[in-house]
């Protein structure tokens, strides 16, 4: 049957077949295609076993296609062309004139310290699309799976599906926050000495769990955290700081957020969690794709040069 042949039909046969109807002529038609006149005989003898002996006709000067052939390279065009349109997409792509949508979504937290620069780096490479930077909710995994969202931003430990590449971008030290001349830690910030401090807890989603990571911290050293605030806003957190004597485990990065706001050092708390890392998430299947690479490298490139303010 030839449906069942069709499957193992190689589309360069396809090709041939349109410019065999369009020379009339094998040897015009190996010349056009740079290839031997007997690989197009040979490729003339795999059609006919897949489609029957009547494609074309033998002439004096050439070969006269039949109704068929006619059909079935009118046909070939219509299904090869998309595909040659979408490999001259790829081949042809134009950042600076490209004018789509391009979506970009990041924890609500790094939304906050980084937005403003990777903003600013994608507008210098894409300077004609429409940028959009959301913040990471419950379907935004599954619209990065259905390609509305081109990339993301996340913590590294929030668990990806194996359709989902993650590339590692940078790591965010963790100190301890609170107002400058904090009167307990300008002192100490041994677990004895701030134990009983007011403590604010930024909200995390990829951390969502019934207790923070911080407060597991807490009663492993015996002690029952006296959590004051919880916020996903980066400013309501640092406006509490700076106006009372509370404490947050965060980044030095909030504290260009306000001149009053300093840094101090960590309790001991287990090595691994002195840091988290953050990464790049995109479709595998985009790997491959000019857009997707630029977001890639261009993001990429902004982390490489964004230096952790000091922790002091």
């Amino acid at each position: 049957m030839i449906s069942s042949k069709l499957e193992e039909l190689d589309l360069n046969l396809l090709k041939l077949l349109r410019v065999v109807v369009e020379t009339r002529n094998t040897s015009l038609a190996a010349e056009k295609l740079g290839i031997s006149q007997t690989s197009v005989s040979r490729g003339l003898a795999k059609l006919r076993e897949v489609f029957g002996d009547q494609l074309f006709i033998r002439k004096a000067h050439g070969v006269e296609p039949s109704e068929l052939a006619e059909r079935l390279a009118e046909a070939s065009e219509q299904m090869l062309n998309p595909i040659m349109n979408v490999v001259d997409s790829y081949q042809r792509f134009n950042a600076l004139e490209f004018e789509g949508q391009v979506t970009i979504a990041l924890e609500l937290s790094l939304l906050d310290i980084f937005g403003h620069g990777i903003h600013q780096a994608l507008h210098k490479v894409l300077p004609k699309a429409r940028l959009e930077l959301v913040y990471w909710q419950e379907e935004t995994l599954h619209q990065l799976l259905d390609r509305q969202i081109d990339y993301a931003v996340q913590f590294s430990l929030l668990p990806m599906p194996q359709e989902i590449y993650m590339h590692h971008l940078s790591d965010i030290k963790i100190c301890l926050l609170a107002r400058k001349e904090h009167p307990v830690l300008s002192h100490s910030s041994d677990w004895e000495a701030i134990h009983q401090l007011p403590l604010v807890l930024h909200k995390v989603n990829a951390l969502n769990s019934k207790r923070q990571l911080i407060e597991e911290f807490y009663l492993d050293n015996g002690y029952k955290p006296n959590v004051c605030l919880v916020s996903h806003s980066t400013s309501a957190l640092v406006h509490h700081l700076v106006n009372s004597d509370a404490i947050q485990f965060g980044s030095s990065y909030q504290r260009c957020q306000s001149e009053h706001l300093g840094c101090y050092s960590l309790p001991k708390i287990p090595s691994q969690y002195t840091s988290f890392s953050i990464s790049g998430c995109y479709l595998q299947s985009k790997r491959g794709y000019p857009l997707n690479q630029l977001l890639h490298q261009s993001i990429q490139t902004f982390f490489d040069s964004v230096e952790q303010p000091e922790m002091r």
